[in-house]
């Protein structure tokens, strides 16, 4: 029986099976590069990985690479801030992906900070990456997709925060739930051309970037309050992703799905 407190990494099924993938701020240890080797074992033809960190970017871009033998692995630098950015990659993918067909929007931003002590500066910068940053990918990715009439899938990185209170992280929250806001509403739209939009709402995923930013007490507090008591790996947060992806969700848009509960 699979042992949900002590899991091992679950093998690829091809899931995704010749389908073409972009996926922002996938450079790293997080989410966004387990999505991407999640993908390429799932067995998507070509995949565009971007970030705004170029020596993360190059790395990640050539692990992708020897992990999958092939050539079909591209990365290009984006600021998801950036409009012109943003219209930039999408074009580049277009082009090396040959038409892209799933689309994950991973670029977020948090800090801890009490609202009382907030500048807006602060406050900006959060909603900019990570509910403005996902908006603008979404909006041109499904320009794309509408004149290409091909239908496609985009999902988006939310977090349980969006429905959850927690101390400073009200600017994180907002922008997150925003995001899920964003989900169903662009669904609806999208549906009418064949496009799915769907987001995963991860609760508390470790990677080494979080383990080393924040406190060990407040790491542990976290980990308790889960179902299974203790933080996700990410590369269990990519495999919903990557499910959202796939044609087994093929009538599931506008959905949020929890890739945990919390303890009462």
């Amino acid at each position: 029986m699979f042992d949900v407190k002590n899991p091992e990494y679950v093998k690829g099924n091809n899931l995704i099976e010749g389908k073409s993938v972009l996926i922002t701020a996938a450079a790293g240890a997080g989410i966004g590069f387990s999505a991407a080797k999640r993908a390429v074992e799932e067995g998507c033809r070509a995949i565009v990985i971007s970030d705004v960190h170029e020596g993360r970017l190059e790395k990640s871009v050539a692990e992708l690479k020897e992990l999958t033998g092939k050539d079909n692995v591209f990365g290009k630098l984006c600021n998801v801030t950036d409009e012109d950015d943003v219209k930039a990659l999408i074009a580049f993918a277009e082009e090396k992906l040959q038409g892209t067909d799933i689309l994950i929007n991973n670029a977020g931003l948090g800090t801890s900070k009490a609202l009382i002590e907030m500048e807006d500066s602060e406050w900006d910068k959060v909603i900019q990456v990570t509910l403005y940053g996902t908006m603008r990918m979404t909006r041109e990715m499904m320009k794309v997709m509408k004149a290409r009439e091909q239908g496609g899938v985009i999902v988006n990185n939310a977090s349980v925060l969006g429905w959850r209170a927690q101390k400073e992280q009200a600017h994180y929250a907002a922008a997150k739930a925003g995001v899920m806001a964003l989900t169903r509403c662009a669904a609806l739209e999208a549906a009418e051309f064949n496009v799915r939009i769907n987001a995963v709402a991860p609760s508390i995923a470790m990677h080494p970037m979080l383990r080393k930013s924040a406190p060990a007490d407040l790491l542990a507090e976290l980990e308790s309050k889960e179902a299974f008591g203790r933080a996700a790996e990410v590369w269990e947060v990519a495999n919903v992703m990557l499910f959202l992806a796939s044609d087994l969700s093929s009538y599931l848009t506008g959905e949020v799905i929890s890739t945990s509960s919390q303890r009462a």
